[in-house]
């Protein structure tokens, strides 16, 4: 077993991203936590935060940061990202993983994003796009949470050049993808009971999408038409894709079968799947019916760990050179 010891700074400890990092990390077999930072919070305890961390740690948020770290996660709100590392310098040394969105968007490159106001570059972070990437990079840019959970949907047919119609999905993610903050939409009295859909053809993440699928099928050109739903549960993404699909069945699941054989967290499953083999895990379940000329592609994570906090993780053991598991070989919720 590597013996590497990695001591990790988390910036925006008190949310769900934050608060899910740290559950991992404090477990994590090679990660000593530095320090975890919050303005809002600084000398409580972590645990009085996080209650589920009771007995797991005595730590407490702290105001000030160190450069005596390998790593330093982002946990902040989307634009906060660019503004703390502008307003802060960190050593080149230290390793950063984004969990906003602020540098996940490619310059014309196609591969790296910068920082502005900082020297830093940062790699797209989507381990079954670009592991390699990833291993040799110093900074990485992780992904959204729908934006994971359809891309792994979606990129063994761009890998083949398959997409040549337009797509359509739907997908329904669960109250913390919206994050802690209070809103009209996140009250339990609106959300028990209820479904609701937003920001439809228009949500941020297909920005990102679009950029992984011609990553993939350079000259792809049709229409990802997306309607995202609030779902009425606490945690995970369901999607359902279809396009136009020439093969069989058994083409479809060889074609899904071989692109993710290389790969420990994305898995084929012959049966219909549901949310609840996914939660509390960083696994993504994706299941394909054909259906006449059509294939539909079901895919499952959670959200909060493949689709955010897990996922971070995944991308620090590659950049260390770590077992890609470590730390991340968590239970589902089963029931």
């Amino acid at each position: 077993m590597s013996q590497i010891s990695i001591k990790a700074g988390i910036i925006g400890g008190a949310g769900y991203t934050g608060g899910e990092l740290l559950r991992i990390l404090i477990n994590h077999p090679h990660v000593e936590i530095a320090f975890v930072h919050s303005n809002s919070n600084a000398g409580n305890l972590i645990s009085d935060v996080h209650s589920d961390l009771l007995g797991d740690t005595d730590l407490k948020f702290a105001a000030e940061t160190s450069q005596d770290i390998d790593v330093l996660f982002l946990c902040v709100g989307h634009g906060d990202a660019k503004k703390f590392l502008s307003a802060n310098h960190f050593d080149a040394k230290i390793k950063i993983i984004d969990l906003s969105q602020d540098f996940r968007l490619n310059k014309a490159d196609g591969h790296i994003l910068s920082a502005e106001g900082s020297n830093r570059t940062f790699t797209y972070g989507l381990p079954e796009l670009q592991r390699e990437e990833i291993r040799s990079a110093s900074n990485v840019a992780n992904p959204g949470c729908f934006a994971t959970c359809i891309q792994l949907a979606l990129l063994p047919l761009a890998a083949k050049g398959l997409l040549n119609e337009e797509v359509h999905i739907s997908a329904t993610t669960g109250s913390t993808g919206a994050g802690q903050s209070l809103s009209s939409t996140s009250h339990f009295s609106w959300r028990n009971n209820n479904l609701s859909v937003y920001k439809a053809f228009g949500h941020q993440h297909l920005k990102e999408i679009t950029q992984s699928v011609k990553q993939l099928q350079n000259g792809f050109s049709k229409e990802i038409n997306f309607i995202p739903y609030r779902g009425d549960f606490a945690r995970g993404i369901m999607v359902s894709a279809y396009t136009e699909f020439e093969g069989t069945q058994e083409d479809a699941e060889k074609l899904y079968t071989d692109f993710y054989a290389s790969h420990p967290f994305t898995h084929v499953s012959a049966n219909n799947i549901d949310l609840k083999q996914v939660v509390n895990t960083n696994k993504c379940l994706v299941h394909i019916e054909k259906h006449g000329s059509k294939l539909m592609v079901l895919s499952i994570i959670d959200n909060l760990l493949k689709g955010a906090s897990g996922q971070a993780v995944q991308n620090m053991n590659l950049m260390f050179g770590l077992d890609e598991n470590a730390g991340l070989k968590l239970k589902p919720v089963g029931f």
